[in-house]
């Protein structure tokens, strides 16, 4: 029932073995001569915690670490097609030698501006197509969903609360399922009857119907909020119904200091350092990166003050096992909805069917039908 669940653009079976596998294509041969311009393209206002916000801190990290070897400049609040479009060919034609698209809707209009101008690099990060100018680069965000579902599930027990999550989301597209089911089974394995309910919006930014499926998930008993959107409407509905949170993107006590348990955050400084350096130097290449808790691209901390120690240590530990390898996300036993196994007791799913992810686990209740469209 779920072969239809991710959105067409993404239907590349074939060629998910070879996604996250680095491309020695595409050197590049001569430095780039200073400043050199690096463009962003944001798909939301920029704001004060959330997506955006985590990529405009790796522009500033790039800004600090080059100086006046650099210039920096982004477009916020673009929309993925056309617009993106737009906006890539005028960088492009102005004199930009990188350009990173921070979007996975930015793919399709990334690969066709690259084509036109093939001496302009450009980073579509959550993107899978590659070209002799277009690297791509994704983070684990599973991980930190795991660890806050462990988080989730032991501070439900420690409150004595149902162990019932509501978890708003955007579209139903691998990585958004990676990060709903890790998290119910981190829950699941502080308490193995922890549920998550799931409101998908089909949109990453919008405020208000945001707030509107926080507000339907806490009145259907949810005891913990999270979320795979753009803005910071969650975390707030959380904070004045009294209820927990985990933060998305970034830690957001500052807004909800009685609601956040701990924050999932994005770290992108270090990679666009790194790739602006490489440009810079002439070693520019095409690839593919995924990296995660172990590569600094993701963490789960910055707890509440309000989280009991044993819960704080609990995550800790599994942290460090995740780090170690002696912990995966998704290794089995593993049940989907419809009670069949998709992973038997001491298998693991591989990277490649990780990154293909078309279905939620046993404990997982969609609250609205998963759309194609």
């Amino acid at each position: 029932m779920y072969k239809n669940l991710i959105n067409r653009r993404i239907a590349v079976v074939g060629a998910l073995g070879a996604i996250f596998q680095a491309n020695a294509a595409a050197t590049s041969k001569t430095p780039i001569s200073k400043p050199l311009k690096v463009g962003f393209l944001y798909v939301a206002p920029l704001a004060a915690g959330g997506w955006v916000q985590q990529h405009d801190l790796g522009r500033k990290a790039i800004e600090k670490a080059f100086g006046n070897a650099v210039t920096t400049h982004y477009v916020e609040n673009v929309a993925e097609g056309p617009d993106a479009e737009r906006v890539l060919r005028d960088m492009a034609g102005n004199g930009y030698g990188l350009v990173f698209t921070p979007s996975f809707g930015y793919m399709e209009p990334t690969i066709k501006v690259a084509g036109e101008f093939p001496t302009v690099k450009f980073e579509s990060i959550t993107g899978y197509k590659t070209a002799p100018n277009v690297a791509v680069a994704n983070a684990r965000y599973y991980e930190g969903r795991y660890l806050a579902g462990v988080a989730a599930g032991a501070a439900t027990n420690a409150m004595g609360r149902e162990p019932l999550a509501g978890y708003v989301a955007g579209f139903p597209i691998p990585e958004v399922l990676q990060g709903i089911n890790a998290f119910t089974l981190g829950m699941q394995s502080v308490n193995p009857k922890a549920r998550t309910k799931v409101i998908f919006l089909n949109k990453w930014f919008d405020p208000a119907a945001e707030r509107e499926a926080a507000v339907t998930l806490l009145n259907q008993g949810c005891e913990v909020l999270a979320y795979h959107t753009g803005s910071n409407a969650v975390v707030l509905a959380a904070q004045a119904a009294g209820k927990k949170v985990v933060a998305y993107h970034s830690d957001l006590r500052h807004i909800a200091p009685d609601a956040q348990l701990l924050a999932v955050g994005h770290h992108w400084g270090g990679y666009y350092t790194q790739r602006v350096k490489a440009v810079l130097n002439g070693t520019w290449k095409s690839g593919a990166v995924w990296g995660g808790i172990a590569e600094g691209m993701v963490s789960a901390d910055q707890f509440g003050t309000w989280v009991p120690a044993a819960v704080q240590s609990r995550v800790k530990a599994a942290q460090a096992a995740l780090v170690k390898k002696r912990l995966a996300p998704f290794q089995g036993p593993i049940w989907s909805q419809d009670k069949s196994m998709v992973v038997a007791k001491g298998g693991a799913l591989s990277d490649a069917q990780i990154a293909s992810m078309n279905f939620l686990v046993a404990g997982v209740e969609s609250s609205r039908t998963m759309t194609t469209s």
